[in-house]
């Protein structure tokens, strides 16, 4: 019987500008035991999630998994062009933490209402590395409101944030402090990851960057967390 599992998420999870977790999620298993099905959108919001669940419900999947709220998080942080988001995104109201929580609420409870999926809620990567600082801190509490989702609605809990943190520390990473990834430093990643066929990898080392390719996009390191995550907390008790 193969597991049939959606992941549904942002730019992390369409992969153009990260290490691909759904392929190394794939690849823990023997062929033919998982089938995974990609819901990322670049730039998306829990709003935005929201408003396209129609394509994961029409076809329900066994599993779903949710990572979502990494661009909510940018946006409470000084610098982050909201304007622009919002205009770009076409949201309806300013982000927020309780409008975060309210939509990923809404969400879960439209899952559980139309599919009979187990499903789980990651918590987000860190954000850059400095674990003190005002982004990863930022990551840090939107994680905390996705484990009381999680909670309230009674869905699985996958501890991503919690396990980058353990990462981070054990790796003692250089303070290089976040920046923030502007358009034009996204299609300079992509320029060279596609054209000049430079790894993500090596953009990582090259930047100092332990886990991301920018400080938010996933390296291998990065994508193997989210992949051993959902692993461990979903799949194992599904197969």
């Amino acid at each position: 019987m193969t597991l049939r599992v959606a992941c549904l998420g942002d730019s992390l999870t369409r992969a153009q500008f990260s290490v691909d977790y759904l392929d190394l999620l794939e690849r823990r298993h023997p062929p033919g035991d998982v089938r995974l099905s990609r819901f990322g959108t670049n730039g998306d919001f829990a709003h935005n999630l929201l408003q396209r669940l129609d394509a994961v419900v029409t076809d329900p999947p066994d599993v779903i998994t949710v990572l979502i709220g990494t661009n909510d998080a940018r946006a409470s942080l000084a610098g982050y062009p909201v304007d622009q988001a919002m205009k770009r995104k076409q949201l309806p109201e300013r982000p927020s933490v309780g409008w975060f929580q309210q939509c990923l609420g809404a969400v879960v409870a439209r899952l559980r209402a139309e599919t009979d999926a187990t499903i789980g809620l990651l918590s987000l990567p860190v954000l850059g590395q400095q674990l003190d600082g005002s982004a990863a801190r930022a990551s840090q509490a939107y994680s905390r409101l996705i484990a009381e989702v999680a909670a309230t609605a009674e869905v699985v809990y996958l501890p991503l944030h919690e396990r980058q943190t353990e990462e981070l520390r054990h790796a003692d990473p250089p303070p290089i402090p976040y920046r923030e990834v502007t358009p034009v430093a996204a299609v300079g990643v992509l320029l060279q990851h596609a054209v000049f066929r430079r790894s993500l990898d090596t953009i990582a080392r090259r930047r100092g960057l332990v886990l991301t390719t920018d400080h938010i996009h996933q390296n291998s390191r990065g994508a193997a967390l989210v992949a051993e995550v959902i692993d461990a907390g979903l799949l194992a008790r599904s197969l």
